[in-house]
Formats: C-alpha cells, structure tokens, sequence
C-alpha cells in the first residue's frame, strides 16, 4: 500500500534555505488552465492524425457486388444492370458519332432508399484493373445521370462507354455517387459483372449494331 505524505501549506513570504523565496503553490485556476492547455495540444494531435488517416481511406469505397440482372443494394441505393450490347457508331440528334474501337451501351435501372439522389457517371473496371471512364462524347443529359433516382421507384436510362474491344472479357461496370456527394468514408458502389468471358466478348463485338440512336427509348 502505498502513503502519500501530506504536503506542507505554502506560507507567503517563508524564505528557503539560501535565502531564496520558497516558490508558491499554483492555484487551483492555474493548475485548470494547464490542465485544459495540455488536453487541447492532445486533442489537436489525435485530429491531425485522424485526418490523415481519413484522407487516404476516402479513396477506399465500400463495394456491393453483383451479377447482369441483378438488384444490387448499397444500402444509399440500388441498381439493376438490365442489358448491354456494342454499336460502332451512336446518333444524337443530327450528330453521329462513330469510333475505332467499341461502344458499350449498358442500360441501368436504379432506385435510392430514403432522399433523391444523382448517379455519377459509371466506370468500366477491366480483368486486369484498368478503368475506363463512361464517355464524354455522348451529352450527359442523354444518360442516367441525369435523372433523378427517387426512393423506392426505379428509374431507367443508358450510360455509354468506348472502349477497344479486347478489354471486354472479364469487365464490370462501377456505379457510384458523384464524387463529393457524401462526406464520409467508404462511400458505396455497386460493381457488376457483365458475365463476358473471351467466347461472349468476341460474339459481342462481331456482330455490332451500326447505328445507335440515343432517340430511342
């Protein structure tokens, strides 16, 4: 058991050996401000670490899984990827656009769960880590995310890719929400796989449709 000695009240003016003033007690004011000084330089030092580590984990997303067909929930909201097909040009209006390589045109359906949201622009996420920004050839208000995606009430509409042909197999298209939309960490997407194996990619792109016209519905 340990003893604690009691300490001796400080008398103003008592001098210590050596003739030297014997040094006054803090006041209970003083000992509160170091106190509070102290944990304020703690607490700076957690924040400043906490928002290194936040800075590089909100690259990190939380991904929901899923297959062609299927409703995948993430929780925020939910999408569908109802079909897909290539087409070697695409018509908007009076404007065909036409390319070397390949559209994927992939049609999605998506609902949120409890306030409207805007879907950012899908990826095209290929077998070994490459990624692929939908398009910026073909008008965003022609696609998706355009739309309002409302709580429990599918909405429908296309996103448009170009890509070369080879990185089909193996490929999954990543929705998410705009980038910023949500102020957190591991923020949700939804990744779907097309199901395309080296056989289904090539039967994809031997056969393409000539002409897609974002006219139709």
């Amino acid at each position: 058991m340990t003893t604690t000695q009691p300490r001796s009240a400080a008398v103003p003016g008592r001098r210590a050996a050596g003739g030297r003033r014997a040094p006054r007690e803090r006041g209970t004011g003083s000992r509160l401000l170091g106190l509070l000084a102290g944990l304020a330089m703690l607490a700076a030092a957690v924040a400043v670490q906490t928002l290194h580590k936040s800075e590089g984990e909100q690259a990190d997303p939380l991904t929901y899984t899923g297959v062609k067909g299927e409703a995948v929930d993430a929780r925020r909201f939910t999408v569908r990827l109802d079909s897909f097909m290539a087409a070697k040009s695409i018509q908007s209006g009076r404007t065909t656009i036409g390319t070397d390589n390949i559209f994927l045109i992939v049609s999605a359906s998506a609902k949120s769960s409890r306030k409207p949201y805007h879907l950012g622009q899908p990826v095209l996420l290929t077998a070994d880590g490459k990624r692929f920004d939908a398009t910026d050839r073909v008008n965003s208000d022609l696609t998706l995310a355009n739309v309002w995606v409302q709580p429990d009430i599918w909405v429908s509409g296309k996103f448009f890719f170009e890509v070369p042909a080879s990185v089909l197999p193996g490929a999954r298209v990543v929705f998410s929400l705009p980038g910023g939309f949500l102020v957190e960490s591991y923020q949700p997407e939804v990744e779907v796989d097309l199901g395309l194996d080296e056989e289904g990619a090539r039967k994809l792109v031997a056969s393409p449709q000539s002409v897609y016209s974002t006219d139709k519905k």
